[in-house]
């Protein structure tokens, strides 16, 4: 069975990006799309217990209130589900993607995507999830525990979503950098796109070299390609560049011990993708 691009799907303003970034990845990697809807059934609030301070009678009678109550939400939480499912199906069509399937699941949501990680070949989510609106400036867990806890490629995109004309590579000269560069060059996804491969830190004539390879790598798979070096501090670097450039996606390596893949295990990250308008793709 051929792997997923799978598109993370909630009630906020972002599921429409993700659907739309899920079949552009769909359309270029010719790969089956699905969209995923996943229940958390701890999500509603709970009531507290007031049985030691209420008669037996009265007792009985809240809990079954509260079961029948929790029953109502549960099916009501699973067609509000099937609805946006259903939704984001008809988008997909509209994008050219004819054949998404849907899945609805119940439970945590990391839990969930890691029971399925193996039929997922690139994972598509949201930068923040239902309660956006209420908290702008927080990313909530569930982004940065996926990040941490899934080995497959993530794109993670605000809201609105089109497709990619430059592209800023982050590449810190390690071996991973050159292996995410190989990716890069042997996938269709970015095939139209310019890409420009930034280097932050101190110039030397072993990275120039390494800048020159990952280009020649990247020469048949880009419309064009371009490599920077700049100095200062990474996040604010890279942003300034993302700006001058008018790049519109920007593609990072996950975990290790060098500067910028340490992004991804900080508060750096969370900043980053915070203060991002572009989307971001991470590639293990």
């Amino acid at each position: 069975m051929d792997k997923t691009i799978t598109a993370c799907i909630d009630d906020s303003e972002y599921a429409s990006a993700v659907c739309d970034a899920a079949a552009w990845a769909s359309r270029r990697l010719t790969a089956p799309m699905s969209i995923l809807h996943v229940i958390d059934n701890h999500a509603e609030p709970g009531v507290s217990d007031a049985s030691g301070q209420i008669g037996l009678g009265t007792r009985e009678h809240l809990l079954e209130e509260l079961a029948s109550l929790d029953e109502k939400r549960a099916k009501l939480a699973q067609e509000q589900g099937r609805l946006m499912l259903r939704a984001a199906q008809e988008r997909a069509r509209e994008a050219g993607v004819a054949d998404a399937t849907t899945r609805l699941r119940n439970g945590a949501l990391v839990e969930a995507l890691v029971e399925i990680e193996d039929s997922i070949r690139l994972l598509v989510l949201g930068k923040r999830g239902t309660n956006a609106d209420a908290a702008r400036e927080h990313l909530g867990s569930n982004l940065e525990r996926a990040i941490r806890s899934l080995h497959c490629p993530i794109l993670i995109t605000p809201p609105g979503f089109g497709a990619p004309k430059r592209v800023l590579i982050a590449f810190d000269g390690s071996r991973t950098a050159l292996r995410m560069i190989e990716r890069i060059a042997t996938s269709p996804l970015l095939r139209e796109a310019e890409c420009h491969i930034v280097f932050v830190g101190q110039d030397s004539e072993a990275l120039a070299e390494q800048l020159v390879t990952a280009g020649r790598h990247l020469d048949d798979a880009c419309a064009g390609v371009h490599t920077q070096t700049l100095t200062g501090e990474i996040e604010t670097s890279l942003r300034d560049y993302q700006q001058r450039h008018a790049i519109d996606l920007l593609v990072m390596g996950a975990y290790g011990h060098s500067r910028i893949r340490h992004l991804l295990i900080g508060s750096t990250t969370t900043e980053m993708i915070r203060h991002a308008t572009i989307p971001l793709l991470i590639l293990r």
